[in-house]
């Protein structure tokens, strides 16, 4: 099995249209588990300038439009169900 890379990442955001989950991406990706993608994320720093640089191309600038990234993990250790 072999590390995962900033480019297998952003190529997985970049065509993934509904869940940007690492779940999905370990399920659709061959030799990658989710632990491992994880572990590789909690270490790699990825800026939201190199994100912009990748994805700036594929949006339509308007007025009335937003983009907005949001990356908060809310803490359910103790939730007795995960919706």
């Amino acid at each position: 099995m072999r590390q995962p890379t900033r480019l297998d990442y952003c190529q997985y955001l970049l065509s993934s249209p509904l869940n940007y989950t690492l779940t999905p991406f370990a399920d659709h990706s061959e030799g990658f588990s989710h632990d491992r993608i994880n572990r590789y994320l909690a270490g790699e720093r990825i800026p939201p300038r190199l994100v912009w640089e990748h994805v700036k191309d594929h949006i339509a600038l308007t007025p009335e439009g937003y983009v907005i990234f949001d990356d908060t993990v809310l803490d359910k250790r103790h939730a007795r169900k995960i919706a």
